[in-house]
């Protein structure tokens, strides 16, 4: 297994980007770290939001005049965008692409629309990605505290010559060389990406905990434990091994519960289920997935819809916001 360089502050140079114009596309989470920290890195930015929503009040409470995306994409030498995965293709047929300043620079934080083909872009671009591994509050909050979140960058298109340094001179500017950054691709970060939120962080650990509780709860266990075994507790585990690896939690928790870690664990992750995790990858590799996203998005998003209001009227929710309402520093 090959190991990634790191690249750290010494290895970025923000002059790169002087006199250079960036328009960010979206003041979302990650949209208004980008632009407050690039921003503040001394760097000359631009904000496209559309008007009405609370984005773009935010946008305007923040000091910014935000413009329409036609209006940004012809006054930018950067274009990053920061607008969702299944929109992209939309706004750069009709907005980006016949008005992006010929051999600037397309950026994304993502790298879902260039690995499934719903962008092509031009051959006069550099095409970069510069990727936070953390969410936008999280890379505003560090960079105030001068601390930083790590990045992952890729060079898709190289127009420039110049295009590594490109992006790297962009983390630096949004803190991301201060934590380090990692050189990837943009198959690599999306097909990881993909992978990570639905077998591990979201769809496996989103199924793991109910599916605890559920069977407690059918068990004749009171709700409020099943809830506080299965659900709570993650969190308190989860930054445990943030902090230390397994080796930590482990340490951490009683020998009883480490004993049962090892005897129980593989008994529920088992062979059949990473034969489905290899199936899930596969269906992401092939672009299954995306085609289905897409498909999804194109109808409305019927199935969507369905399967949001199912989990959301689960037990282990109505249990939770219960308990929750009694737990005030959680909102804080």
């Amino acid at each position: 297994m090959r190991g990634g360089k790191m690249y750290y502050e010494s290895d970025a140079d923000l002059n790169f980007l002087q006199g250079k114009t960036i328009a960010v596309l979206g003041y979302g989470s990650q949209g208004h770290a980008h632009a407050l920290n690039l921003k503040d890195s001394g760097l000359n930015v631009i904000v496209a939001q559309r008007p009405g929503g609370d984005n773009y009040k935010k946008a305007v409470e923040d000091g910014w005049k935000p413009l329409n995306v036609v209006e940004a994409v012809k006054q930018a030498d950067w274009v990053h965008v920061l607008l969702p995965d299944e929109v992209q293709r939309k706004v750069w047929e009709e907005d980006i692409k016949p008005n992006i300043k010929k051999e600037a620079v397309l950026s994304f934080s993502h790298g879902f629309n260039i690995r499934f083909k719903q962008i092509v872009p031009t051959q006069d671009l550099d095409v970069l990605m510069i990727a936070p591994k953390g969410p936008g509050h999280l890379v505003r909050r560090q960079y105030e505290e001068g601390k930083g979140v790590p990045c992952l960058i890729a060079v898709e298109q190289d127009a420039s010559g110049k295009a590594k340094d490109l992006a790297l001179a962009y983390a630096k500017g949004i803190g991301g060389t201060r934590a380090g950054v990692l050189e990837t691709t943009f198959a690599e970060e999306t097909e990881t990406d993909l992978f990570g939120e639905q077998v591990v962080l979201c769809g496996g650990l989103v199924e793991l905990i109910n599916s605890g509780f559920e069977t407690l709860v059918a068990a004749g266990y009171q709700p409020e434990i099943a809830y506080f075994e299965c659900l709570h507790e993650v969190k308190l585990i989860v930054d445990l091994i943030f902090e230390g690896g397994f080796s930590k939690m482990n340490y951490s928790v009683s020998d009883t519960a480490e004993y049962g870690e090892y005897v129980s664990g593989k008994r529920i992750i088992n062979e059949a289920v990473k034969e489905e995790m290899k199936k899930v990858l596969a269906d992401i590799q092939s672009g299954k997935f995306a085609d289905n996203w897409l498909e999804e998005n194109r109808m409305g998003r019927p199935s969507f819809s369905k399967l949001r209001k199912e989990v959301s009227e689960r037990n282990i929710e109505k249990v939770g916001v219960r308990l929750r309402s009694q737990m005030a520093w959680i909102k804080k």
